[in-house]
């Protein structure tokens, strides 16, 4: 999920910036500072929107930097599990699919890349066996979130596309296609009228 958060925090200001207004100064050191920051609480941050108060400057003897305390805000990324999020297939390997979805990256493992059983070809795709789908680099797909690690230096976001309603975007509309065509729960199908001689 995408959110707007407020932060308090002391900003350095370097001596090279002492030209600029005090609150351009900050707002290219906060850009610098947490532009694509990881954090558990925070998630991913993908933009700094604005500065809302600074505070008087201090000036740290032996660093020669100003420090204000201010008030702004971030726009996050937090991913949740269960969340459904829209991306592009970016890599494919032989043990599943890298999926962008804007500013991180997730991973399908082959067994939840379609319900089907899965092959990796030599064009670099996953083949179902009896569907004969086909996931390949620069799909555009839908999937959920089943599980977050923020071991390392980047979260890693487990995917899947085996539920209804999730996978690549044209097998979506493949499936919505056949299910109009279907008789619903205690419908029978239109029976065709016979020729008369």
């Amino acid at each position: 999920m995408f959110y707007r958060v407020e932060i308090e925090d002391y900003v350095r200001v370097s001596p090279e910036f002492f030209a600029l207004p005090v609150e351009e100064a900050i707002s290219v050191q906060l850009k610098n500072r947490y532009l694509n920051h990881i954090d558990k609480e925070l998630g991913v941050t993908i933009g700094v929107l604005d500065v809302l108060n600074v505070g008087e400057g201090i000036i740290i003897p032996g660093d020669g930097a100003a420090y204000y305390k201010c008030n702004f805000n971030i726009l996050t990324y937090i991913p949740e599990i269960q969340e459904l999020v829209f991306g592009e297939v970016k890599e494919i390997t032989n043990f599943g699919a890298f999926m962008n979805l804007g500013c991180i990256d997730g991973m399908i493992h082959v067994s939840q890349t379609m319900d089907d059983f899965v092959s990796f070809s030599k064009s670099n795709a996953l083949v179902g066996k009896n569907g004969k789908r086909i996931l390949k680099s620069d799909d555009l797909c839908l999937a959920r979130i089943i599980a977050i690690s923020y071991k390392g230096d980047q979260p890693k976001i487990g995917l899947t596309m085996r539920q209804p309603g999730l996978g690549k975007l044209e097998w979506i509309s493949d499936d919505k296609r056949k299910s109009k065509n279907k008789p619903g729960p205690g419908e029978k199908k239109p029976e065709k009228k016979k020729k008369e001689k």
